[in-house]
């Protein structure tokens, strides 16, 4: 895949990441399908496989899951024209998505802190879960589906929520669960 940038096309994905790390509650992955819609449906910078694979590649690999935002800008960047544009595509994609919430984090985190006490800050804290997990859901529907919903997933989406329901109401590890998904995809059961 070979598209055009221009330095427009540069700032436009700066300030859109700089944008979703505002609203990555929870960690970048959760704004995946934001990600999605902008650089695979809307800009067409990168494909479908490229998305999945720059998400799966960087959650398979040791560190933080935020890896995978550094693993698009690479990709577009390589559409975009070679190994050069592919390094400014990862400083511009990690910039943009850390400087904001990294910035907003150190300070909320003080002002937090010395705030500890208040009322309205032990409600903030707990208000969030629910936010971070519906946010988390979208991420896994876009990348098991590719925003293409279909029956056949149906026994596949029943085991996530029957391994969810496990993990929320017993001691069960998940590592566990996840062993038990992985003899059941061996077998071609899911």
């Amino acid at each position: 895949m070979s598209i055009v940038m221009t330095a427009a096309d540069w700032a436009n994905l700066f300030f859109h990441y700089l944008v979703l790390s505002l609203l990555s509650v929870g960690g970048a992955i959760t704004t995946a399908p934001d990600m999605h819609r902008y650089l695979v449906q809307e800009r067409s910078w990168l494909t479908d496989p490229q998305f999945s694979a720059s998400v799966a590649i960087a959650q398979a690999a040791p560190g933080p899951n935020v890896l995978f935002v550094a693993l698009m800008g690479w990709n577009v960047g390589l559409n975009a024209g070679g190994v050069g544009l592919a390094a400014l595509g990862v400083v511009i994609a990690m910039v943009g998505i850390l400087l904001p919430s990294c910035t907003l984090t150190y300070l909320a985190s003080q002002w937090g802190h010395r705030n500890r006490e208040l009322r309205g800050v032990r409600a903030f804290k707990q208000g969030m879960a629910p936010i971070v997990i519906a946010l988390l859901v979208a991420t896994g529907w876009v990348l098991a589906t590719g925003a293409k919903p279909d029956v056949r997933d149906a026994p596949l989406w029943a085991l996530a929520l029957a391994a969810a329901l496990i993990v929320w109401r017993t001691r069960i590890h998940l590592l566990w669960l996840l062993g038990a998904g992985a003899v059941l995809g061996w077998f071609g059961l899911v």
